[in-house]
């Protein structure tokens, strides 16, 4: 193994490698890293901050509010911005994903006292009230923020954005969620699954439009005081949580001549195409594919792990599930849930008990699956999906039994 092994970043990719090697971990964020999965949980008052960290470095502490400025190539050295620099024999750079801003009127303005942007120039910020809901300073400011007859409104509604509803809408808040395209969780849910979470979503207080675009903030002194539809209508607003996707943090790979396309580019060994610099997480591309989901950067950060160890483990790619729970309603989905042309699809719904199964296959392969409520066969339909194996010569019906045709 190297002698000196840095990694930028202290997400979930860089904090699982600290966890699994003696690494030193330069974190931008003056937090111990932390699971950001579990924010809105946070906000919604379940957990304290401090049951969201993760995992305590194997060798060194954490290097809190570090920003890595520049990547000396040649003399395998990092700069930073309090003008340190750090050398490597092996760098990782899992600088994560900034927020997506939509080109809203009104969204940004030097000096106004409002959230730095990840990642931003200085003077690049947001107004008053308005939060990506993308760090745990996020989180506490909108913390500070939100309470019983708040206005809110949250714009996106992918998994981000659903989540971060229920959370407002837990502590009180009057919340309305304002989604772009035809309906929620585009990426993960078809248009039944979609049509049942938006009514559970009512039913927890959370206003929810679909096709409805926003085309601008109001903003007095500095703070966000309304959002204006592309209709003309007008919210209030006292706080406004944008969610509308991430994208990949490879500003330090470019500057570095790195190979950079959406993301930084990595082979099996999650090299980029400099041999001594590694790419992990959200701001890695793997095979023309970037994931964005922590059990993507879990995988990737193991397989490096191995990697840097003299191991032989390559990195495939990721097959992931998404699990999200919103009270009384639990929610899965992975791979396909919309079919392709010649697909066999099996469905039950119920909408009484908002439970509703769904499971795509194609040929004799599980390619897709959605079940909203009653979970008890995710475990068995998920690993037939990761084990990519054809399935047994049964009615398909079996795979929305409770034991999934086990």
């Amino acid at each position: 193994m190297s002698s000196r092994i840095v990694v930028v970043g202290g997400g979930t990719a860089g904090a699982r490698l600290a966890e699994r090697l003696p690494v030193t971990l330069l974190g931008e964020e003056p937090h111990a890293p932390y699971n950001r999965v579990l924010l809105a949980d946070v906000l919604a008052g379940r957990y304290g901050p401090e049951v969201i960290a993760l995992p305590a470095p194997r060798g060194e502490p954490v290097r809190r509010g570090v920003r890595v400025t520049g990547i000396d190539r040649e003399a395998r050295e990092v700069r930073c911005a309090d003008g340190t620099r750090v050398a490597y024999d092996r760098l990782v750079l899992a600088t994560g994903s900034n927020p997506v801003l939509p080109p809203l009127r009104g969204l940004t303005g030097g000096g106004l006292p409002g959230s730095a942007l990840p990642g931003g120039a200085d003077g690049d910020r947001l107004p008053s009230g308005v939060y990506a809901f993308r760090t745990l300073d996020d989180c506490l400011a909108l913390d500070t923020l939100v309470r019983p007859g708040a206005r809110a409104v949250v714009i996106g509604g992918g998994l981000l954005g659903v989540s971060a509803a229920r959370a407002l809408a837990a502590r009180g808040a009057e919340v309305m969620l304002a989604q772009q395209g035809e309906h929620l969780m585009e990426r993960q849910l078809d248009a039944d699954a979609s049509e049942l979470l938006r009514g559970h979503l009512a039913g927890l207080g959370v206003e929810v439009h679909t096709e409805c675009r926003v085309r601008g903030l109001k903003v007095a002194d500095g703070a966000v005081t309304a959002v204006e539809l592309a209709d003309g209508f007008v919210l209030d607003a006292d706080l406004v949580v944008l969610a509308c996707g991430v994208r990949p943090r490879v500003g330090l790979a470019l500057e570095a001549g790195l190979d950079v396309r959406r993301g930084i580019v990595v082979d099996d060994q999650l090299r980029t195409s400099d041999p001594y610099i590694h790419a992990v997480g959200d701001c890695a591309e793997h095979d023309g594919r970037l994931y964005g989901l922590a059990g993507a950067a879990l995988e990737q950060a193991d397989a490096l792990a191995d990697v840097l160890t003299g191991g032989t483990a390559a990195y495939r790619g990721t097959r992931a599930l998404t699990r999200l729970s919103l009270d009384a309603l639990e929610l899965a989905a992975f791979g396909e849930a919309v079919p392709q042309p010649g697909d066999d699809t099996v469905q039950l719904a119920d909408a009484t008990r908002s439970a509703y199964r769904k499971v795509v296959v194609r040929g004799d392969r599980l390619v897709g699956g959605v079940l909203l409520g009653d979970l008890a066969a995710v475990g068995t339909l998920a690993r037939a999906w990761e084990g990519d194996e054809a399935l047994p010569d049964a009615p398909l019906l079996h795979l929305l039994t409770h034991d999934g045709g086990s």
